[in-house]
């Protein structure tokens, strides 16, 4: 199937109607094209809420692809990455590729990290290019609105691009016009330098009487991925306002976690990875793991499908571990259940679940059937530490459910 196939099939559901039915058919066409060129829940929490063991079967979102290559770290047999957006398993295969067949640490750190050097259109010709998947050459060889092929994305600041990067590029535009600076945060040396520099040059944009009106608005979360079933999601948990709960958000992102171990603060407020400092890059990039994920990329499996279509093809008791990201805030009770009666067939004993909301809650309790339910356990408490741990910070909740 098409992207637009699959897309469509994700967003039109028995909600789809109406206005928002109107507010689906726009976020579709919107989300059909590169929206994720990094993806934006920490995998280092993902796997302390797993706690894998090697040889493990893992069935993932791919969206940027940095989590999908931060779990072969965990030596295991297989990850399956599934996509309904080919843009994203392009960028997934870049990825893949320029670990696998770059010469040495340093060259897959100057094209997928620094990912700004005019080296890396040599490094892509002599080492990338023939070796990529046919549909992911295509994307890649495919000209921008810029005029010239994707490829060179990667001499120009590669994570600026996509739907997210140029978000975030807006909001700093944004944030400037209002009298704030977003880049000022890069100034901390501290956890209390970021706490007043986020209280000086950022809170008082989300108080403004013109961001209030945007955040109201759910066409102005489409670069964000964030669909109009999951904005609904995040009004409910909006007691004082949407822009208050942005703010709280953002503020976790800026204050709770050192800047120089947070590579999701970094491309926030820098729009860049600091290849410096070790700590400050993904996962997927720490030289730490690079030999790990060397030897096992082969074990890497991309698919341009659903998840429920993935699993319909599984034997029964095969997998060991799911991460959804927010893709179940999309789905209406027949969706979330199609897809969890496969789960349910598919999971080895002891599997678990990942998954992020937007809300605070786990749609699960409301919208699945009991004799589901019954044969998994999860715990609130739990599930709040966690979601606390995820320096990505954009998220109302993270949730891990155990087969038992």
């Amino acid at each position: 199937m098409s992207t637009k196939s699959l897309i469509d099939s994700a967003v039109f559901n028995s909600t789809t109607s109406g206005l928002k039915g109107v507010a689906d058919k726009l976020f579709a066409h919107w989300f059909s094209r590169l929206v994720y060129a990094q993806i934006w829940e920490d995998p280092q929490s993902d796997l302390d809420a797993l706690q894998l063991k090697p040889g493990a079967n893992i069935l993932t979102i791919s969206s940027g692809g940095c989590n999908a290559l931060a779990y072969l770290s965990a030596e295991p047999a297989a990850v399956h990455a599934v996509d309904l957006n080919a843009a994203h398993l392009a960028m997934l295969d870049m990825k893949k590729k320029a670990i696998k067949h770059l010469p040495d640490y340093q060259a897959v750190l100057a094209f997928l990290g620094d990912a700004n050097h005019t080296d890396n259109l040599k490094r892509y010709k002599r080492h990338i290019r023939q070796q990529l998947s046919d549909d992911a050459s295509n994307f890649w060889e495919s000209r921008s609105l810029s005029g010239k092929p994707r490829y060179h994305y990667f001499t120009s600041q590669a994570y600026q691009h996509g739907l997210l990067g140029n978000f975030i590029g807006f909001a700093h535009f944004f944030v400037r016009l209002m009298g704030g600076d977003m880049s000022k945060m890069m100034q901390a040396r501290n956890l209390e330098d970021q706490a007043r520099l986020f209280e000086q040059y950022i809170a008082p944009v989300f108080e403004t009487r013109l961001f209030r009106l945007i955040a109201s608005q759910p066409l102005a979360l489409y670069s964000l991925g964030i669909p109009p079933s999951q904005f609904q999601e995040l009004k409910q948990d909006a007691k004082q306002g949407l822009h208050v709960l942005f703010k709280e958000r953002m503020r976790h992102l800026a204050c709770d976690f050192p800047l120089d171990e947070n590579c999701f603060a970094q491309q926030a407020f820098a729009r860049r990875y600091d290849c410096q400092k070790q700590a400050a890059l993904p996962m997927y990039l720490q030289r730490q793991h690079f030999s790990s994920l060397r030897n096992n990329v082969d074990r890497l499996h991309p698919h341009h499908t659903t998840l429920t279509d993935f699993l319909l093809g599984q034997p029964r008791a095969s997998m060991d571990a799911y991460l959804f990201l927010d893709a179940q805030d999309w789905m209406d009770k027949q969706q979330l259940t199609e897809l969890w009666r496969e789960v349910t067939r598919t999971a080895a004993p002891g599997a678990k679940v990942v998954f992020r909301t937007g809300g605070t809650a786990s749609p699960l309790e409301a919208k699945l059937p009991a004799e589901i339910l019954s044969v998994w356990h999860t715990d609130s408490a739990h599930n709040s530490a966690l979601s606390a741990t995820d320096r990505s910070a954009i998220y109302g909740g993270m949730h891990l459910y155990t087969k038992i």
